[in-house]
């Protein structure tokens, strides 16, 4: 069915971070499908913003993975040039958020963040956290099964869930625990024996701190004994217990279910759930193809789910920023607002990651993107107001807000009717000021 100018709106702001009327027109006319086929397309593997050096350099010798053999104060040098370090990879991810040519490869890279949640505050080294971003990015759109098995081996991952204090006279349950329950099957499917017994097949790895910072398996201390999983049994390794989860139903209607309440509505249909679980299990677990009977389900695409989703503080920011074409003096500062907003990039509040959904707005949170909204608009902290020049009343910001008719301008910014009357008259400034404060600019 060929798309509206409504429809193409809605399907690039659940993608991606909005459209300008420019990049909604380029959709109009076209069949839903292959607009969806062309976002698809177009997702990338690599991002195209240049990370700080850094981030690309070896990690530091053992000594200063280990902190062993170093004074009080050089210790406290390295944990300052770390939250240094941390700060500009929020500020270079914000970069390539708002410079991305494919929203929604950021989109997807936010969600596996999510859902593969590690954190600076456990992992404490920046570079790692930073390779694990380009891992989630790689695999986005690709084969979970492939995401599965690397994010397990994943140094960042290894140190976040305590998978390197597993060991095979005291294993550690932490990272089977969230595995099941967080990362494949959910709540229900699984036992507290299941936990204990894949523990032990993970026993023996870990990251190699004195040698470099990579994933290491110890063979010494791995537990080589029969293990009872999930109705199966063997002398399973880490690997095994990967591919039996993965062997679940459970495992793809859970993440079928999950992508559904980001992408079309707080409410997954479990009849469709369903069908679309089993074609991605028997499609060996392909991401794009799921994503793509996501975004053509009528569901997705009912005026009754338009409006229904709240943006995250990610998406708040980056959409504001790219469709008005703010002036940004240094995306770090994005990376404190998100904060403040409670969104802290790098650093989610647990293992299950951001919550999400209504739970985004509380009193509090809308009193502040509210006030973060308006600090936007008069330009504070980003170089001046979007609209003029200093001291010049030049026009500044996008162009389209005043080349626009204005029901075009409410179009655009808001994805159902506001709840406050809006000014239509010549100023579309003004008129933007009034939606972007208006509710329903929290909405997707």
């Amino acid at each position: 069915m060929p798309m509206t100018f409504q429809d193409a709106r809605h399907l690039l702001s659940r993608t991606g971070f909005g459209g300008t009327p420019a990049d909604i027109r380029e959709l109009t006319g076209l069949d839903r499908e292959v607009a969806v086929d062309q976002l698809l397309a177009g997702v990338g593997r690599t991002a195209r913003t240049t990370p700080p050096s850094h981030l690309l350099n070896a990690l530091p010798p053992a000594e200063g993975m280990t902190g062993k053999g170093l004074s009080v104060e050089q210790k406290q040098a390295l944990k300052q040039e770390r939250r240094e370090d941390v700060f500009e990879l929020k500020g270079w991810w914000y970069q390539e958020l708002l410079a991305t040519p494919s929203p929604l490869t950021e989109r997807l890279t936010l969600f596996w963040h999510n859902h593969f949640t590690s954190s600076f505050h456990k992992v404490k080294w920046p570079a790692l956290l930073y390779h694990q971003n380009v891992l989630l990015r790689h695999h986005a759109r690709g084969s979970f099964r492939d995401l599965l098995f690397q994010i397990a081996k994943d140094p960042a991952m290894v140190l976040y869930l305590d998978t390197q204090s597993n060991h095979r006279d005291h294993p550690n349950e932490n990272f089977a625990r969230e595995l099941f329950e967080l990362f494949t099957l959910g709540e229900g499917h699984y036992t507290e024996t299941d936990i204990k017994e894949a523990a032990r097949a993970f026993t023996g790895w870990h990251v190699a701190l004195r040698h470099g910072g990579g994933f290491a398996f110890n063979r010494r201390q791995h537990d080589a004994g029969v293990k009872h999983v999930l109705g199966k049994t063997g002398a399973f390794g880490g690997d095994d217990i990967l591919a039996i989860a993965l062997d679940q139903p459970a495992c793809a209607r859970y993440i079928t279910a999950k992508l559904w309440r980001e992408f079309v509505s707080d409410e997954p249909d479990a009849r469709e759930v369903e069908r679309l679980a089993v074609q991605f299990r028997n499609g060996g677990y392909q991401i794009a193809p799921l994503l793509r009977g996501l975004l053509t389900l009528p569901q997705f695409w009912a005026p009754e789910t338009r409006g229904l989703l709240v943006k995250s503080p990610v998406e708040l920011l980056v959409g504001t920023v790219r469709l008005l074409n703010l002036p940004i003096k240094d995306t770090a500062m994005l990376a404190k607002y998100g904060k403040r907003l409670g969104q802290d990039l790098f650093d989610p509040p647990n293992v299950k990651g951001w919550p999400g959904g209504t739970r985004w707005i509380t009193s509090a949170t809308l009193l502040n993107r509210w006030q973060l909204l308006q600090r936007g608009l008069r330009g504070a902290d980003m170089g001046g107001p979007m609209h003029t020049h200093a001291g010049t009343g030049e026009m500044h910001g996008a162009a389209w807000v005043t080349e626009e008719a204005a029901e075009t301008v409410q179009a655009v910014l808001v994805p159902v009717p506001p709840v406050n009357p809006v000014p239509t008259g010549e100023d579309r400034w003004q008129m933007v000021h009034h939606l972007v404060m208006d509710p329903t600019f929290q909405l997707k």
